[in-house]
């Protein structure tokens, strides 16, 4: 044919051509292959796999098994087809021991970096009880390196990386020096260190770390892997909605990566905590009562299990990700691979109830409950191999307000705070990191109050929600420094907006003497500036689809009026 005919739509502004071709061309066209790119069957790709509980692994693959939601999953798929098994990396259980005997671990067991600071001596087993109360470490760690295709349980997120038992948890009392020896053991041969323990999640309690974990978790992040930094893995708590984990001064430090969990369909799961410092989740076991709704891993004594649960079970999750970015590029600082965090987690599927998805001043996404999202291996790994190490960090006290200010029920204390961000020293901060509001605050009861925090940019973090359970009226927080993930990559110059109120029933008073805002970030970030580019283009190509539509849907009303008329 010497032309196509065409057919123009009368209500677009766009044509489409369709092209008629002689017929005996299609006869003598030859076939050949095509493929979606980044697509794979899991068929295809795991058809080796002969670990008796794979395919119950619905966190690794998700394909709709125990009432899931397909595609809701961790993407180690991904990694995995591009050569990441976690190999070369060391990560730390700290917890009630390792069954490393397990015939699922025993052959990525680490027993150099090993440890029992709760017997002193360098064989970290679990103590027998009848209940088998001390199981938690052995599926932790199954969960992270468990061994692939040996026909014996399931499959390790990392599951060719080394595995390494810290006993710690188990004994009569926790001590400062038990934590500080646990979090600062052989900082140069172990990569990662994994904690599913914290302050009791009674929602009441307000603790962290000591003096001396508090130097030891700050010189692994300085001095741990050569210089690079001891990366340092928290579960967010399993408190519910009467619990915050801004309350935990360990899952809320800049030094550890917060996560929290969310169930195989996308939900929270009800024994979640949420606060502004979590910054991605991964999963834990569903709300149904299925029976293979559970995280299943490894347990005691050469048995396997499906009921692992809890944010225990997303921490160790995230350890095994990072642990495949690590391999994928061993020199990522922790730094580093908070900014992958942020960067590379997903909404995909997560959604709650209260806490809806938002968009913070540079246009990253994120949820006061889930972070930045789930954890994404694949991507992970694939910027974790081109990433180029974050410039240096700096800290800026932004400001200082130490008068005492009065709080009652049925009103808000607003507070501001207007700082250039140490513009023109040393120490500016252009691109957030953290923020830390460090405040002594207390009240008649202190589970009564709520705390808000408003960056320039916009972005409001909830420092502080209501727990219901916390009753103290003597104590309040003294210097407590909340912290929020949620300005990542924000320009922190303006004004700061603190409130500060009561909420409940009953009326309440108080008294705030301290608000003292840090500032934690870089003075560049090319990655955030093509961020802001993105987000500015989409919100541009947003509006003009917007004004598309609604001009086409004028056009389509005029033509009905006419027709009608007619």
């Amino acid at each position: 044919k010497t032309h196509c005919p065409f057919t123009r739509s009368l209500m677009s502004t766009f044509h489409v051509e369709y092209c008629l071709f002689p017929q005996s061309n299609v006869l003598d066209q030859e076939g050949f292959g095509r493929q979606k790119r980044g697509y794979r069957s899991i068929d295809e790709i795991y058809i080796k796999m002969t670990d008796p509980l794979f395919s119950k692994q619905w966190y690794l693959i998700n394909t709709g098994q125990a009432d899931g939601t397909p595609g809701l999953d961790l993407n180690v798929a991904e990694a995995w087809g591009l050569g990441y098994t976690g190999r070369g990396i060391t990560i730390a259980i700290m917890d009630d021991g390792i069954d490393y005997l397990h015939p699922d671990l025993a052959s990525n067991y680490n027993a150099e970096a090993s440890f029992d600071f709760s017997s002193n001596d360098p064989y970290p087993y679990p103590r027998y009880t009848n209940d088998w109360f001390n199981s938690h470490g052995t599926r932790c760690a199954g969960e992270v390196s468990a061994a692939a295709n040996n026909n014996i349980c399931g499959v390790g997120v990392a599951y060719n990386s080394k595995v390494a038992g810290i006993r710690m948890l188990d004994q009569p009392f926790m001590t400062d020096i038990i934590e500080a020896s646990s979090i600062s053991h052989m900082p140069q041969v172990i990569d990662i260190y994994s904690a599913s323990w914290g302050p009791t999640d009674d929602g009441k309690t307000v603790d962290g770390p000591r003096e001396l974990t508090l130097q030891a978790m700050a010189d692994g992040v300085n001095k741990g892997r050569g210089g690079k930094g001891s990366i340092y893995v928290w579960a967010s708590g399993d408190g519910g909605s009467y619990d915050d984990c801004n309350c935990d001064g360990y899952a809320s430090s800049m030094w550890t990566i917060s996560i929290n969990s969310a169930i195989n369909d996308g939900r929270t799961a009800l024994y979640d905590e949420s606060c502004s410092s979590t910054l991605a989740s991964t999963f834990s076991n569903g709300r149904k009562r299925n029976p293979e709704a559970g995280v299943a891993t490894t347990d005691l004594y050469g048995n396997c299990t499906l009921r692992h649960s809890g944010t225990s079970a997303a921490a160790p999750e995230a350890a095994g990700v990072f642990a495949l970015a690590l391999e994928a590029n061993p020199n990522l600082t922790w730094r580093d691979m908070q900014h992958l965090s942020v960067l590379t987690s997903k909404r995909n599927q997560l959604h709650d109830e209260v806490h809806q998805w938002r968009r913070n001043g540079v246009g990253l996404e994120f949820n006061h409950l889930f972070g930045y999202g789930v954890l994404d291996a694949g991507s992970m790994v694939k910027m974790a191999k081109e990433w180029k190490t974050v410039p240096e960090r700096f800290h800026c006290v932004a400001g200082s307000l130490q008068d005492v200010h009065k709080i009652q029920s049925g009103g808000k204390l607003i507070l501001t705070i207007s700082t250039d961000s140490c513009h023109g020293k040393d120490n500016f901060v252009r691109y957030l990191e953290h923020v830390q509001a460090v405040v002594t605050v207390n009240g008649s009861r202190r589970g009564d109050l709520n705390i808000n925090m408003t960056s320039p940019m916009g972005t409001k973090s909830i420092l502080l929600s209501c727990r219901p359970r916390d009753d103290d009226a003597k104590v309040g927080f003294d210097k407590w420094p909340f912290m929020t993930t949620h300005t990542w990559g924000e320009d922190p110059r303006g004004t700061w907006v603190l409130e500060v109120g009561f909420q409940g029933d009953e009326p309440q008073r108080g008294a705030l003497k301290e608000w003292t805002l840090m500032l934690h970030g870089t003075q560049s970030a090319p990655y955030i500036d093509q961020i802001v580019r993105n987000y500015q283009s989409k919100l541009a190509m947003s509006k003009k689809e917007e004004l598309e539509e609604e001009l086409d849907e004028a056009v389509e009303r005029s033509l009905k009026s006419l027709l009608s008329k007619n």
